[in-house]
């Protein structure tokens, strides 16, 4: 089993595979109880956030994660794969900028880019 930082990690390496961008991670255990991180990356179309969704689906199950659910597939401007202790959002850059979760969740302790080991 994951503890949660090779889960955040293997999501990072899983969005990056299919080429997702601008991702950040977002620590909000100080500002909900539903998830511990919350990790949002764009794509630049509805098809590769489809892709980048599923990579992450597959990878983290590869790995044991234990997969909550998925939504937003269908038309893929905004694709959420619910992971339990993390929540991924992949979006188009129009809907990230429109919905503007970093800005929302402006509390959280956040990074962006790719996320390395402290230890």
């Amino acid at each position: 089993m994951l503890d949660l930082e090779e889960m955040k990690l293997a999501v990072v390496d899983a969005l990056e595979d299919i080429k997702a961008f601008d991702i950040t991670v977002m620590d909000v255990r100080k500002l909900t109880s539903m998830t511990n991180y919350m990790i949002v990356a764009s794509a630049n179309s509805t098809r590769q956030a489809k892709a980048v969704a599923d990579n992450v689906r597959e990878k983290l199950k590869a790995k044991g994660a234990n997969l909550q659910g998925t939504e937003g597939e269908k038309e893929g401007e905004w694709v959420l794969v619910d992971l339990g202790d993390i929540v991924v959002h992949v979006m188009v850059p129009a809907t990230r900028a429109y919905y503007n979760l970093e800005q929302l969740w402006g509390e959280a302790e956040s990074r962006r880019g790719h996320i390395k080991p402290t230890e």
